[in-house]
């Protein structure tokens, strides 16, 4: 394991969200100056690898100003808050490049969920780094400079989401969108000590996203607190008929205890990472002593069929999804690719037709199992990731490293279910340690009340309600 280094201290939020709209609309702050702090905080960083494009300074500034001109804007839900969008979802106007130049284009149209936090007040202040075409969860795949974590010691920054989740661990906005194919909205979370939201596929419009993988991506969130993420979600998340996955929200949490599936120690996997067993067998044992604000009851269950799932991801014909947006880029411009997504995008092509409906058949299989577990757990609860890894031995063993740090991320997307990456302190020798929390889709508003309780944060419970009809009548307004 690394040592880590006293640079690295961990995350050091800046203001939340309520924080900044308190001084924007009491007059303490404004717009204008959440700027110019925005401004400064990336300035002083330099390239450090979190951005790749950031809006100008007196370009910002105008834009704060501007706002704050604007009849009305004071009572918007999102009025002069900061944010970062990951390099992969298109601002109009603003070079979309998945971290690889010889790809990027204009967008003449803002992707729909960005449009409704600019409609809301938001302030947008650039693009985010990431692992190149949103192929990797490590960080390291990106011809530009090499994020690290918060915690230093030359830990990964995780990806493919890096930048989104360190803008956030370094205080310089409160929330950035980001993306999850495989994990990438949760591993980054985990290894920087911020929360890492995947809500249920199609809750947000995916409209204005280049894919990675069509049928699994979902735009997700990274947020300093599950308050951050009520309030962007009651924004960004809503039906949206030109995305064909589009659905609305589920139920509300309905204030009973909730029931939290728990693997045998035995099923799970640390991959010789004593510390990293050490902090999440210590949370297991106060969660089953309901060491926190909630009710809970706790079953056990099976990892097998979830981890079965999981194996399909690279190791079946999904890898060539890949190739319906970059397969023709792959073979027009194999030297712009990044040498390991190369490799991992040429392996897409030697699966048929008959190798993806067997997959697709295997994977029903496995989702009419799992779902079968959800009569009896509401949560399922796992480590988000089960060691930490240095930039050196991820970019020595680049396969093996991916594989390790996906093993309980990679099966999410696949069985259909929604993800919270969770922080929880620290391992013994100073780590980021963070569970994940999954759900069955559509039931993200028990689940992220469960990660509200384990950050201690008090969550209103809203009156349960079966109107699915429009997402802010099922999602609670915070």
């Amino acid at each position: 394991m690394e040592n880590l280094d006293p640079q690295g201290s961990g995350p050091v939020l800046g203001p939340s969200i309520a924080e900044i709209l308190a001084e924007h609309v009491s007059g303490t702050g404004s717009p204008l100056r959440t700027a110019r702090r925005v401004a400064d905080a990336i300035g002083a960083c330099g390239d450090d690898g979190t951005w790749l494009s950031t809006v100008g300074r007196d370009e910002l500034l105008d834009a704060a100003a501007e706002l704050e001109s604007r009849p009305g804007a004071r009572t918007l839900p999102l009025y002069g808050v900061p944010f970062g969008v990951k390099d992969s979802i298109d601002v109009a106007g603003v070079p979309t490049t998945l971290s690889c130049p010889d790809f990027a284009y204009v967008p003449a149209v803002t992707a729909p969920a960005v449009q409704r936090l600019l409609d809301a007040g938001a302030l947008y202040v650039g693009k985010t780094n990431l692992d190149q075409f949103a192929t990797g969860l490590n960080g390291t795949r990106t011809p530009h400079t090499v994020p690290r974590s918060v915690y230093g010691g030359e830990m990964i920054s995780g990806g493919s989401s890096s930048g989104s989740a360190l803008a956030v661990a370094l205080g310089q906005v409160p929330f950035a969108v980001a993306t999850d194919t495989a994990g990438s909205g949760r591993v980054p979370a985990a290894l920087n000590g911020v929360v890492g939201y995947k809500p249920s596929r199609g809750l947000i419009s995916t409209v204005g996203l280049v894919p990675a993988c069509k049928s699994l991506d979902c735009i997700t969130m990274m947020a300093g607190h599950i308050d951050d993420v009520d309030r962007v979600m009651a924004v960004m998340a809503g039906r949206d008929d030109g995305d064909p996955w589009s659905r609305s929200a589920g139920p509300t949490y309905p204030g009973t205890p909730i029931r939290i599936g728990l693997p045998p120690v035995s099923e799970l996997e640390f991959f010789g990472d004593d510390a990293m067993r050490a902090a999440h067998l210590a949370f297991r044992d106060r969660l089953e002593h309901n060491a926190f604000a909630v009710k809970v009851e706790i079953v056990e269950v099976s990892l097998a069929p979830f981890l079965a799932a999981g194996e399909l991801l690279y190791a079946g014909p999904w890898v060539a999804e890949r190739l319906v947006v970059f397969g023709d880029f792959l073979a027009e411009h194999p030297d712009s690719i990044h040498p390991v997504v190369r490799d991992i995008l040429r392996s897409g092509q030697k699966y048929s037709a008959v190798d993806a409906f067997a997959a697709l058949q295997e994977l029903q299989e496995l989702r009419a199992e799992v779902g079968r577990t959800w009569r009896d757990l509401d949560v399922l609860v796992v480590p988000t990731i089960g060691r930490t890894f240095t930039v050196e031995e991820v970019l020595d063993q680049p396969i093996e490293t991916n594989t390790m740090l996906g093993h309980y991320t990679h099966f999410g997307n696949l069985l259909d279910l929604l993800g919270i990456a969770v922080p929880q302190g620290h391992t013994a020798d100073g780590r980021p340690h963070s569970v994940m929390l999954l759900g069955n889709a559509r039931s993200d508003d028990t689940v992220v009340h469960l990660a509200a309780a384990l950050l201690d944060e008090p969550r209103t419970i809203a009156p349960p309600t079966t109107d699915h009809t429009e997402r802010l009548v099922s999602w609670p307004n915070p």
